[in-house]
């Protein structure tokens, strides 16, 4: 064997045990011996003085165990190693000695195997003598579920309640009316009535009996309104002795030719309502002209009212409409409520009632995510990107790294924006190695800027991303703590993209919440709008 084949197979095992002590491989169980039916915790750790590139087979193969869950890559970052974490639930149902295969892992491309652990499932020791027996359980009721029921039941509420402020709005309408007709002086109303009442030409006796009582109730009506006398509760012949009383005393002073002509028409209508009687037509039509004028005498006969009258009405015509005032603002209010109600039932029956909370009590990622977003441009190379608000760009910038961002990791939505230039030739071309060195480089500096910017208890996973336009990245996301003075540690997800470019590298970089409730749809939202500008 030649000198240099020899230096050539001993630089490659050097190699490989260089690489071997910069990464280790460990596999952990939780118990060797386990009985029938019990869950096998096996954690996968692989320790690394760098961030690795790696690949877990998509379905492992435990047989004779079987895999009841798989937990998602782990990544904890410390000052001196990486360490990578993976864990799967086992479990077998039947006893004796098994070995848990070992498993295919690809590590910066470089294949290793995990190693194999004996498991020793024992069989669980029944005593049916000493151990009492139970039978079987019965069925289990199991609650109903309400929601249809509820659902309907608002619908229901709902419908009842629009019928209701409709039956209460046609009853208004008609008061409001009849409030209007009372209004109207009663002198007035009375000449109104009886202009009415001489459109109408009475054929048969019922018909007279109609129009006698509207043509006395109109006289009535007026002398209770403007006279003040009951004359609605008297009997004709009461009547006649009440407007006679009144003359005497000098308060109403009514001819006696008013007074005959109003008893002949009282007498004229209890004859028709009462006794069937039907007189000619021309008769009513005179009793009409007779009442008409009894109207007019007694207007002319009433005494001007004293100044003490005018103020007691005008008090009163004020406190009556200050009385209705109140009524219009209290049916104001009951419908600006009634509006109210409805609209919340209806919103919260169609949305659901989270977000109508979130809608009425200003939710920061909401308001963010219903606005109206934003399409800009920035740095070089051009990257478009959609976000509710535009990046403002910092005015301190490191090293010549140009930063543009907006929001607020503990209170909103944190989007940054930063091009650093590279400090590689653009005319050098890297090897694949070199390559895979930078992506590593490239994502401990994106680990990086969150242990500078605060962040612990770092836990992170890779992936590639793909923009719109076709442009391949780095993709970096986990969770990790940011401290808040109010809440002290608030668990945040953050995402980085990282375009590797010849002039540079531009990251996109995401931090919210983990529990916001509408955090997870802006990154989609935000991650799928990300393109290159190649050419303008």
């Amino acid at each position: 064997m030649s000198h240099k084949l020899r230096f050539l197979i001993g630089c490659f095992f050097s190699a490989i045990l260089l690489h071997a002590q910069q990464v280790e491989v460990i596999t952990v169980v939780d118990s060797t011996q386990v009985k029938i039916g019990e869950q096998i915790n096996l954690s996968i750790q692989i320790k690394s003085d760098s961030f690795s590139k790696i690949i877990f087979p998509e379905s492992p193969v435990f047989t004779p165990f079987e895999l009841l869950e798989q937990s998602q890559l782990e990544t904890l970052s410390s000052q001196n190693y990486y360490l990578f974490t993976k864990k799967y639930s086992l479990i077998q149902f039947d006893s004796g000695a098994y070995w848990i295969p070992p498993q295919k892992i690809v590590i910066d491309e470089s294949l290793r195997f995990t190693d194999s652990i004996s498991i020793e499932v024992a069989t669980v020791q029944v005593d049916t003598l000493n151990q009492p027996l139970f039978d079987i359980k019965p069925i289990q009721k199991v609650k109903r579920n309400y929601t249809k029921w509820i659902q309907y039941i608002l619908v229901f509420a709902l419908v009842v309640l629009i019928l209701g402020i409709l039956y209460y709005l046609n009853v208004r309408h008609r008061k409001k009316k009849a409030i209007e007709a009372e209004k109207t002086p009663p002198f007035e109303w009375a000449i109104n009535a009886l202009k009415a009442l001489e459109e109408n030409q009475p054929n048969d006796q019922e018909e007279y009996k109609i129009y006698y009582s509207k043509l006395t109730e109109v006289i009535r009506r007026y002398l209770e309104e403007e006279a003040k006398i009951s004359a609605l509760e008297s009997t004709s012949d009461e009547l006649i002795d009440k407007l006679e009383l009144r003359k005497d005393a000098g308060t109403l002073d009514l001819s006696n030719e008013t007074l005959s002509n109003l008893k002949s028409v009282l007498r004229q209508a209890d004859l028709v309502k009462f006794a069937r009687s039907a007189p000619e037509f021309g008769v009513a039509i005179n009793d009409r002209k007779k009442v008409e004028q009894v109207v007019i005498q007694t207007k002319e006969a009433l005494p001007e009212p004293t100044e003490e009258e005018l103020a007691a009405t005008a008090a009163y015509q004020k406190e009556l409409a200050k009385k209705q005032r109140k009524k219009k603002i209290k049916v104001v209010v009951i419908s600006c409520f009634s509006i109210v109600l409805i609209s919340l039932v209806g919103t919260v029956s169609y949305y659901g009632f989270t977000p109508v909370k979130d809608t009425v009590l200003r939710y920061p990622t909401k308001i963010l995510r219903d606005k109206e977003w934003v399409v800009s441009q920035y740095g070089n190379p051009l990257v478009a990107v959609h976000t509710p608000e535009v990046l403002i760009r910092e005015s301190d910038s490191k090293n010549g790294t140009i930063v543009y961002n907006s929001g607020n990791p503990l209170e909103d939505f944190f989007v940054e924006l930063s091009f650093k230039p590279s400090e590689v030739s653009e005319n050098k071309k890297l090897s694949e190695e070199e390559q895979q060195a930078v992506a590593r480089e490239l994502m401990n500096n994106a680990l990086a800027y969150y242990d500078e910017n605060g962040g612990t208890n770092v836990l992170a996973q890779n992936d590639s991303f793909t923009s719109l336009d076709g442009t391949d990245a780095f993709k970096l996301y986990g969770t990790l703590d940011f401290l808040d003075k109010e809440t002290d540690n608030v668990r945040c997800r953050f995402v980085s993209i990282v375009f590797p470019f010849d002039q540079g590298t531009v990251e996109l970089r995401l931090i919210y919440p983990k529990e916001d409730r509408y955090g997870m749809e802006i990154e989609e939202r935000l991650l799928t709008s990300v393109e290159i500008i190649k050419e303008l």
